[in-house]
């Protein structure tokens, strides 16, 4: 309870959205109480509900996109815990990788691998372990202040030796199963990195992006003037050429054109690519070309085997180009088999830098991307280039460091995914994906189209590849550090699993008795964050039965370009090693852009500063707008505006709605212990919102059962602005009363259950502004209440309480209400002004004990239900030009003379009754339906009418001279009432009204003072000087208020 009790019962409540520092005063209490670890350990022994945290990399700043997905990921756990789940939350971090070499080099000012070697391997990898942690605090302030819930005192490394052995177990698994394999494959290949990418880090780095293809001229042998015409769009590669591939069944012609020159190419593009007269010579099929031989464009190298000739393969299409590819084995994987199919020399004219090699003469050591314009320019002044043409595509680059990738020729160690595919596939099948189509649509035509994971890397700071290799060919996969110790040579007891230490270690090759050597590469850092749901126990080493019971996860979520990277790694390694998949629920979340719909980006400078935000307007605010502004896996539009709107929409409504309870509470001294939600002494309004709230439980525990976090916070957002502006709207002055009376009891405990509960319902959502409701409502008052609302259990729905007729007869009355104040608008008739009547026009019945809610919202002194209202209302219909313009427009005019010069009213009438229009024009009948038609009700001197769905509303606007008077009455009780306010009145204040200069509104206070008394707390009304000018309905009058 509150240190001055006598004072206030009730920690005062300021009504301003100022939450951020509310925000970390429940921080402090969080942390000084330890209420997350008491979340868990109040959970232990209950069944589990397993979630999985991505690991993030820490040696990188968190940006909004990390906020979005901390968000999704507290928000479901909260959830399920408060549901009587164990879920335990361990944080991890993703340690190893290019990224965190990349900021080592630029920290060191070295770049590229031959400056690490010179720097030395042993303390670059020392500055890597160091640099992994260089935003660790960065994230963990960002982590606790935004809510998120994780135990990050004890989080999984994947730089640890535990988390590595794990890893190395997994890997002699895979190729215990005949999974893993070394080959010479093209591979995309960083040259910057100096490492192979695997399909799914690829995946991620596609651009579109503009170049110059071309089309060369290969000059057929012995044969005058006579050209192959060969289109590529890597220009560069054209060195390493060694052959020509076309079709095998497609149609291909030799042509003359103009300057005498004859040209083979695919007949089908002939006319795309020759824009000159030309004569067909003769026609071959693909097949026929076989073996013609051309003389090559360079011969910087000597080749050893025949080269320079025409082969065919069925890969080649005849979509664009000129249906003749060039062939460069060392440059791309169809190239590459081609090359195998017909023994075609080996041309490598690229060192690992991606820089020319010494045999080009003077263009070694330039960049192959910036060679194209050398090679296009050497081919024009030789007159070898046909063409050279401007080029868009997709192309891939490097998601580290934003070089483009190469298709290179390198040793790598794979794991064959491939043979997995149809597992793959059938255990993705077994996932419940949000949205739905990831299943079927992104991810699973990646798993349909998967292929063998490129797993070792030519780099430094990674796990390191457990396999040794002797020179007689064969290898040795090690799965544990014992066994390490087993069969090296002086193993020491404490070695670190990670290069350069493990890299002297020699064992004893079965086969032949020579020393086998580790291979000296790391491991693709994917595998190992894919690998956390069993390396972060280190299984099977230890916590095998705690790994079991955690396995798989029952939730995770991450952002949508973790399908080809996080979501994907876990799939295969889960499918590689237990056959089955490694979660069942998976939320894909949509990028963070920013107002406009744009990428955020640096270059742009519209990235939104993580903090600019949750210092402003509060991490709950941040929280409510990810959750219910749009389903996750839309892309959000972020923008301080956006978030302002609706955290004034639910997190102001429900805060301002909590002020208004304590504030008469407090006056009151409420204590809700001492009474008790007697349901059948309660209000009809009491039980609708009572209903209304137990029907909010079940469609939020349903919703988010199913992971329909949108669906949910709408739901509750919807709920809380009915108790807001409709129940303590409607019930205020019920807490006016100055005794305790039976009413006022059922007012305050229907209240005060209501925000309760509604704080628990919220509690995942916004934990911070809850968790304050909470110490104030309940444990301010019982101290045997749990600590903190986040150890309390999830509401359940009482049944009994609900009551669906109730509720759909309310509907009907806002939906009525709705109405009549449209209708006031449209007449700009003040709510204050009383009126005579309403009529309302419906489809079925509304009990009259709803009636006088409908006559006080709308004020009206009577309320008439008709069956048809069409004698109140006429109606204007006219042709939607959009619908009825393409159906019949030779006979719109027609049709547009008949509807406005028709009996609108009647229209109206038969498109209600038939659900259609019939016109007959000539000897045709026209048929109109809703979507045809415009209909705009016309207005009226004594009614005006709105009408929406099957409800009409018609007001009676017509004033007499009582009605008048009843509206400056209203009137002036609310501006005595506002003046109350800005004097600094309290709401229990009593006080003594005196008016001046103005006959006619001292006539009208004297003729209804009572009632002015009453509803103002006037112990006193004369006339007498007056100090403030009102304006009631534009006459002028001086009032004077004092304080009793």
């Amino acid at each position: 309870m509150c240190e001055d009790c006598e004072k206030s019962m009730y920690k005062k409540v300021s009504t301003d959205l100022n939450f951020v520092e509310r925000e970390k005063e429940v921080i402090d209490f969080w942390n000084t109480n330890e209420i997350f670890k008491k979340s868990i350990k109040n959970r232990e022994g209950y069944p589990t509900f397993m979630f999985y945290d991505g690991p993030p990399t820490a040696n990188g700043k968190p940006h909004i996109g990390h906020i979005e997905t901390r968000v999704f990921k507290d928000v479901i756990p909260r959830f399920w815990t408060m549901k009587g789940y164990e879920v335990p939350r361990k944080a991890g971090w993703d340690t190893h990788g290019l990224p965190v070499e990349l900021e080592v080099e630029k920290m060191l000012g070295i770049n590229g691998k031959p400056q690490i070697e010179k720097y030395g391997v042993e303390p670059f990898i020392k500055k890597c372990k160091e640099s992994v942690w260089k935003y660790k605090h960065e994230w963990e302030r960002m982590s606790e202040r935004v809510g998120f819930w994780a135990d990050m005192e004890n989080p999984y490394v994947t730089y640890h030796d535990d988390y590595i052995e794990s890893e190395w177990w997994a890997l002699k698994t895979i190729n215990d199963k005949g999974l893993l394999y070394k080959g010479h494959k093209i591979v995309p290949y960083c040259p910057r990195c100096g490492t192979a990418l695997s399909s799914h880090e690829v995946a991620q780095g596609y651009k579109d992006v503009k170049e110059t293809s071309c089309i060369a001229k290969f000059k057929v042998k012995n044969e005058e003037n006579t050209y192959i015409l060969a289109w590529t769009t890597t220009p560069w590669t054209l060195p390493s050429n060694v052959a020509l591939c076309v079709s095998p069944k497609d149609k291909y012609v030799e042509i003359k054109v103009s300057n005498g020159e004859k040209y083979i190419l695919a007949e089908a593009l002939v006319s795309s690519v020759i824009k000159d007269e030309y004569e067909v010579i003769r026609s071959y099929i693909g097949d026929e070309l076989y073996g013609t031989e051309y003389e090559p464009l360079y011969s910087f190298a000597k080749l050893d085997k025949k080269a320079y000739y025409v082969v065919a393969d069925s890969y080649v299409t005849l979509t664009d180009g000129t249906g003749v590819v060039h062939i460069a084995p060392a440059f791309g994987e169809d190239d590459s088999r081609v090359g195998r199919d017909n023994d075609l020399p080996f041309l490598q004219l690229v060192d690992e830098a991606g820089k020319f090699s010494a045999e080009t003469g003077e263009w070694a050591g330039t960049f192959v991307k910036d060679a194209d314009k050398l090679v296009l320019k050497d081919l024009e002044e030789r007159g070898l280039l046909f063409a050279a043409l401007p080029y868009e595509h997709s192309y891939p680059f490097c998601w580290r460091c934003d070089t483009p990738l190469l298709y290179y020729a390198i040793d790598t160690w794979f794991i064959k995914m491939s043979a997995l595919r149809d597992r793959l596939v059938a255990n993705n099948n077994t996932v419940n994906w949000m949205p739905e189509n990831i299943k079927e649509g992104r991810f699973g035509n990646f798993l349909e189209n998967v292929i063998d994971w490129g797993l070792s890397r030519s780099r430094y700071w990674g796990t390191p590849l457990p396999v040794w290799e002797c020179e007689c060919g064969h290898y040795h996969v090690i799965g544990s550090r014992e066994e390490l110790k087993k069969l090296g040579d002086n193993v020491p007891d404490n070695v670190e699993l990670h290069k350069p230490y493990l890299d002297g270690i020699k064992i004893k090759c079965e086969k032949c008795g020579k020393d086998m050597t580790r291979v000296p590469y790391v491991i693709d850092c994917w595998f190992d964050s894919g690998s956390m749901p069993f390396a972060q126990y280190h299984y099977p080493f230890e916590n095998k039965e705690l790994f079991e019971k955690r396995f798989p996860a029952q939730f995770i979520s991450e952002a949508i370009d973790q399908t080809r990277g996080w979501f994907y790694t876990l799939m295969a390694i889960s499918t590689l090693l237990f056959d089955r998949a490694p979660f069942e629920n998976c939320l894909v979340l949509g990028h963070v852009q920013d107002k406009d719909g744009l990428k955020m980006s640096k270059h742009k400078g519209n990235v939104v500063d993580p903090w600019s935000v949750l210092d402003k307007q509060g991490a709950d605010a941040v929280r409510w707008y990810f959750c219910a502004s749009s389903s996750p896996w839309l892309p959000t539009r972020f923008y301080p505006e956006g978030i302002s709107e609706y955290q004034r929409k639910f997190i102001g409504t429900f805060w301002n709605t909590y002020a208004f309870y304590v504030l008469y509470a407090d006056i009151d001294k409420f204590n809700p212990t001492e009474y008790k939600l007697e349901y059948d002494k309660l209000s009809q309004m009491d039980k609708w919102i009572l209903s209304k709230l137990n029907t909010l439980i079940k469609d939020v525990d349903a919703g988010m059962t199913e992971y329909k976090v949108t669906e949910s916070a709408r739901a509750i957002q919807d709920f809380t602005d009915e108790l807001s502006n409709w129940y303590v709207r409607r019930c205020r002055e019920r807490f006016w009363g100055s005794g305790m009376e039976q009413d006022k009891i059922n007012a305050y405990m229907t209240l005060y259950t209501c925000l309760v509960t509604l704080a628990k319902v919220s509690a995942p959502f916004v934990p911070f502004m809850t968790e304050q409701i909470y110490q104030n409502l309940v444990r301010n008052f019982d101290k045997t209440a749990p600590e903190s609302i986040h150890l309390c259990d999830f509401p359940v729905a009482d049944e009994k309480m609900i009551d669906k007729e109730l509720e759909e007869s309310m509907e009907k009355v806002l939906e009525i209400v709705t109405l009549g104040r449209a209708c006031r608008n449209v007449s700009n008739m003040k709510n204050r002004q009383v009126l005579s009547k309403v009529y309302v026009g419906m489809k079925g019945t509304l009990d009259e004990k709803y009636y006088y809610i409908i006559k006080e919202e709308l004020n009206v002194k009577e309320i008439e239900f008709k069956d048809d209202v069409s004698e109140f209302v006429s109606y204007n219909v006219k042709p939607n030009l959009k619908t009825v313009g393409p159906k019949y427009g030779s006979i719109l005019p027609t049709i547009n003379q008949m509807l406005r010069g028709g009996d609108g009213t009647a229209f109206v009438k038969e498109l209600n009754e038939t659900g259609k229009v019939v016109l007959e024009i000539g000897d045709a009948k026209i048929e109109l339906v809703g979507e045809d038609l415009l209909i705009e009700t016309t207005k009226s001197e004594k009614y005006i009418s709105s009408a929406e769905n099957d409800v009409t509303v018609v007001l009676d606007i017509e004033l007499t001279p009582e009605l008048i008077e009843e509206g400056f009455v209203r009137e002036l009780i609310s501006k005595i009432q506002n003046l109350r306010k800005e004097s600094g009145f309290e709401v229990q204040n009593h006080i003594e009204i005196y008016y001046s200069d103005n006959k006619k509104i001292g006539e009208i206070i004297e003729k209804n003072k009572e009632q002015i008394a009453d509803e103002t707390l006037a112990d006193l009304i004369q006339e007498g000087k007056g100090e403030n000018e009102l304006d009631i309905n534009g006459e002028k009058v001086m009032i004077k208020l004092i304080r009793k």
